[in-house]
């Protein structure tokens, strides 16, 4: 049975009425910022962020690592209301689209690896590596990657883009803001509406901004069930 609009908004509140309040962090310490970190769906739609707290977070995610290290994540940050509205059928009218203060697409460029001449170049600039060893980074760059799949790129960019996404969460609880990851949105409407070249594929979308109501408290599998040593 299908349900109707109302039916998700009825069901929205009721689960907004169970949460608690949201919880101030009390320090920026890593494993606090990792415990306290949850998945926030309710936030105060009327808090603005400025887009340099934004950027901010941004710049603290790209330091993450990734494949080669062709940092193939680019991001669409959405913090037009108008296009909020837009994208929230496209997000199965998930409310936090339209209430946070941005939503971040996560996209992977699958060619990245264009980009390796200047990424190793810069390290010949800044005397980390010799002219010789970027030129055989790049070659061995360009051949592999270039000669992926398109399934196996976006398997690559995929990836990547799971590591900075997971980065970037977590420089934003540590300056005290939340998100939520979304893979729940029609990749095909997304790419359409907001123009997506053909190199781009969406990762996902992360809500960003400050929270109204806390996360539900984490549940997890013990690490027992979760962790195997050295075989199977």
């Amino acid at each position: 049975m299908t349900q109707t609009n109302e039916e998700y908004l009825n069901k929205v509140q009721e689960n907004k009425n169970k949460a608690g309040e949201p919880k101030e962090l009390t320090d920026q310490n890593f494993f606090t910022v990792a415990k306290e970190r949850s998945s926030v769906r309710f936030y105060d739609a009327s808090f603005k962020m400025e887009e340099s707290e934004i950027n901010e977070i941004l710049e603290t995610a790209i330091l993450a690592p990734s494949s080669s290290n062709l940092q193939p994540w680019r991001f669409l940050v959405i913090n037009d209301q108008e296009l909020k509205e837009k994208l929230l059928p496209i997000a199965a009218n998930q409310q936090q689209v339209v209430d946070s203060s941005a939503v971040i697409a996560v996209l992977g460029d699958t060619e990245a690896y264009k980009h390796a001449e200047a990424i190793y170049g810069n390290l010949v600039k800044v005397g980390a590596i010799p002219e010789e060893t970027k030129d055989f980074y790049v070659n061995q760059i360009n051949s592999y990657y270039g000669s992926l799949t398109p399934e196996e790129a976006i398997r690559v960019v995929m990836i990547d883009g799971g590591i900075v996404s997971s980065q970037l969460m977590l420089a934003a609880k540590a300056k005290g803001y939340d998100t939520v990851p979304m893979g729940g949105f029609n990749k095909e409407q997304f790419i359409e509406a907001f123009n997506l070249p053909e190199n781009l594929s969406p990762v996902m979308l992360i809500a960003l901004g400050k929270a109204d109501k806390a996360g539900f408290p984490k549940n997890r599998l013990p690490l027992e069930e979760v962790t195997t040593w050295n075989t199977f």
